[in-house]
């Protein structure tokens, strides 16, 4: 008997999520169909961090290129060579 009668209270979350699904039944396809596509875009959205973080590595990359060849062609000088004494 006491299992008959625990089954019958509703939890409060239960009841909340019955009311719930019974307002998202209430509403029509199109809207529905609207807001999964503005979650979905939303979690699929390139955000400025993103962006930011590639032009990052983009700059550093450019940046380490530009001073390997720098340093490289600036210490290649000819010890053989005499500077011009006047």
């Amino acid at each position: 008997m006491g299992r008959k009668d625990a089954s019958t209270i509703k939890l409060p979350v239960d009841q909340y999520r019955k009311q719930i699904g019974k307002q998202d039944y209430k509403k029509t396809k199109p809207i529905l169909r609207a807001t999964k596509l503005k979650a979905e875009a939303k979690k699929t959205a390139l955000g400025i961090k993103e962006v930011g973080l590639v032009l990052a590595a983009l700059l550093a990359l450019l940046l380490a290129f530009y001073a390997f060849f720098y340093l490289r062609l600036s210490t290649d000088v000819d010890p053989h060579l005499e500077p011009d004494e006047n």
